[in-house]
């Protein structure tokens, strides 16, 4: 039983949320939608990843990727390594892990329509800093790791782009409102994550907050995304996790995303609409669970297929606009399977 602490380790520190991001693609995240337990690699929303993953997918950017609310931490598990070879080793093992695979997610946050895209995640850790991008997201964790800790504390700063509605949409009527201009948000995550907490001595119950801010003068507005999770390994090869976040919006997102102003009314045929504008608010509520299985017998090294799905409603407000309730659904899933591989 000693030797398994060097398999089993939920992620290195980093943002939070939470399935694969899909996973990865997780989640967890841009402060949308949160974090998944993946990053499918999920994570994240928009990316490019080579067309021909998966028959459909389309050419346009994945631009929700980044968005998916899903954390990597609960899909792919990082190395905990805290073997006795290194005795005099100070700081957790670097490792670096990859992962690739496709995501089927809502056309726009509140769509009913959906489609697939491809995903991608990295993720490592040096000399006890750990770093993760999914998608168009960056966050390093400028705390760092120590060798064989059990509480681990997380802060650091994190990038975003969004490109929700930056292009065309298959409703017809949300397709004839202005295009959004992709944003660029930029925040902070922090968190803590504590090792041996219920079922043994190797699973991870986690708390995660990212905040992000406008700084494009796009939406010019804040998100906020609290989060939850826990993962356990069920053996050397197998590992499940789930997660729950909710995503808070700052009035000048409502405003930007949700609201249909009347030259928006005239154009598509929606009814004006002010009321995601109004106040902040929950815009979003999520949740989710996902899993991974070593090819090679350990999670540590090696490949693992992963995958995950989760579910987000909409909240009041954002489920009251035009987009969502006459032209989309407040009911959001998400699924997403894929590859990652670490060394």
């Amino acid at each position: 039983m000693r030797d398994l602490r060097l398999f089993f380790r939920i992620g290195p520190s980093g943002r939070i949320i939470p399935l694969l991001a899909a996973f990865a693609f997780a989640a967890p995240a841009a402060a949308d939608d949160a974090p998944l337990p993946y990053d499918l690699t999920a994570t994240t929303p928009d990316n490019g990843l080579v067309d021909g993953l998966a028959t459909g997918i389309d050419a346009e950017p994945a631009r929700y990727v980044q968005n998916t609310d899903i954390d990597e931490n609960i899909l792919l598990p990082g190395r905990r390594d805290d073997d006795d070879e290194e005795s005099e080793r100070k700081w957790s093992r670097d490792y670096i892990a990859v992962a690739a695979g496709v995501m089927n997610t809502p056309d726009y946050n509140g769509s009913d329509d959906r489609r697939f895209l491809p995903a991608f995640y990295v993720r490592g850790r040096y000399e006890g800093f750990s770093f993760s991008t999914r998608g168009t997201n960056f966050q390093v964790d400028l705390i760092r790791h120590r060798r064989g800790q059990k509480i681990d504390w997380k802060f650091g700063p994190i990038i975003s782009l969004r490109n929700d509605r930056t292009g065309s949409v298959k409703d017809p009527q949300v397709d004839l409102l202005p295009d959004r201009k992709m944003a660029v948000e930029m925040g902070i995550f922090t968190g803590v994550t504590k090792t041996g907490v219920i079922t043994s001595a190797y699973d991870q119950l986690g708390f995660r907050m990212v905040a992000l801010k406008d700084i494009s003068g796009r939406h010019g507005s804040w998100t906020a995304s609290p989060t939850i999770d826990y993962g356990t390994p069920l053996s050397k090869r197998a590992f499940v996790g789930i997660s729950a976040s909710m995503n808070i919006y700052g009035k000048g997102f409502g405003r930007y995303y949700f609201d249909v102003d009347p030259l928006g009314s005239a154009a598509s045929g929606l009814p004006v609409y002010s009321g995601a504008g109004r106040k902040a608010t929950i815009g979003k509520y999520t949740l989710g669970m996902a899993g991974a299985y070593a090819l090679s017998g350990d999670l540590r090294k090696g490949f693992v297929l992963i995958g995950g799905a989760q579910y987000g409603r909409m909240g009041d407000r954002f489920a009251d606009s035009p987009i969502v309730k006459d032209a989309g659904s407040k009911d959001q899933w998400l699924f997403g399977a894929g590859l990652a591989y670490q060394f």
